[in-house]
């Protein structure tokens, strides 16, 4: 099931026809690596975090985790993850299926610069059954990103 929300706004960016649909969910990194046929680490997660009780989105490789020092730096704030039961109402997708495309306006989306490594990554598509292959340089343009920030840890060589 593509959103159709998601479809329109890739179409939009001329990206719509590298959204795929899976048979099975791909609500976590291990699933989407499975079903996509990558490496976890090649899983462009979207996190939604709250800074000064407003949402911000990260798009991260699969195997990063958050750097609570490098996040505080770059946002002057502890990490805090918006509330699971309240992503669909704060962000617009349900957990397992947020993206970076098609985001209210107000919701900045930041991405990391752990995903740089990789020729694509593969995104969430706006439900727990889509992704899209992206290079990141094209997720920046399809994301609309505010720009790219080093908030990870786990994935250096």
């Amino acid at each position: 099931m593509i959103n159709e929300k998601v479809l329109k706004w890739l179409e939009g960016k001329g990206f719509a026809d590298r959204i795929t649909e899976h048979d099975e969910i791909i609500d976590t990194v291990e699933h989407a690596a499975q079903q996509i046929g990558c490496t976890e680490a090649e899983i462009a997660k979207t996190l939604s975090f709250l800074v000064d009780d407003k949402p911000v989105i990260v798009v991260m490789a699969g195997d990063g985790r958050v750097n609570s020092s490098k996040f505080k730096a770059q946002f002057h704030t502890k990490p805090s993850m918006v509330p699971r039961d309240r992503v669909e109402e704060m962000i617009g997708f349900v957990p397992g299926g947020v993206c970076p495309f098609g985001v209210d306006k107000s919701i900045p989306v930041w991405l990391d610069v752990s995903m740089k490594r990789f020729a694509y990554v593969h995104p969430a598509g706006g439900s727990e059954y889509t992704s899209v292959k992206l290079t990141p340089a094209e997720l920046e343009a399809a994301s609309e990103a505010v720009g790219w920030c080093d908030v990870c840890k786990g994935w250096e060589d």
